[in-house]
């Protein structure tokens, strides 16, 4: 279990720490609004293709501020094609998720199509669609 989290971890925080530009072709966008019971901190979100899900630096890594209960962010210029995306709930500010001594994650995550599992998301769940139609979800933690 705790090779698990610790992959988890280690990959959002490479992800978020290394985010690359999306690209600068035009596209259409993906906003993300995640409901959170508490306005401290801040919820961090990575864009994903399949090539580098869960396995290297995301596409796009944005983070927003709580307000109302509430976080929003929206990914620009978005090529049409197949994206997948993580987050998660950065209570304490540093960047980072952060775990339990025994492995279990302090801070909530959540994953595009709201798959949540023990262990690492998968992509064949996490996996959306974009078209050339701008893309709004809700993922809940």
């Amino acid at each position: 279990m705790k090779t698990i989290f610790t992959t988890i971890v280690l990959a959002l925080t490479l992800s978020f720490l290394n985010a690359q530009d999306a690209g600068k072709t035009e596209g259409t966008t993906i906003t993300v609004t995640v409901p959170v019971k508490t306005n401290t901190g801040e919820i961090i979100v990575a864009l994903y293709n399949e090539a580098t899900f869960m396995k290297a630096a995301p596409l796009d890594g944005l983070s927003s501020t709580i307000e109302n209960g509430k976080a929003t962010v929206t990914f620009t210029n978005v090529a049409p094609g197949e994206y997948g995306i993580t987050l998660f709930h950065d209570t304490n500010s540093n960047k980072i998720m952060d775990f339990e001594t025994s492995g279990m994650p302090k801070e909530n995550y959540g994953v595009s199509n709201n798959v949540m599992s023990f262990g690492p998301p998968q992509w064949k769940d996490a996996k959306f669609t974009v078209t050339t139609t701008p893309v709004e979800m809700e993922i809940i933690m």
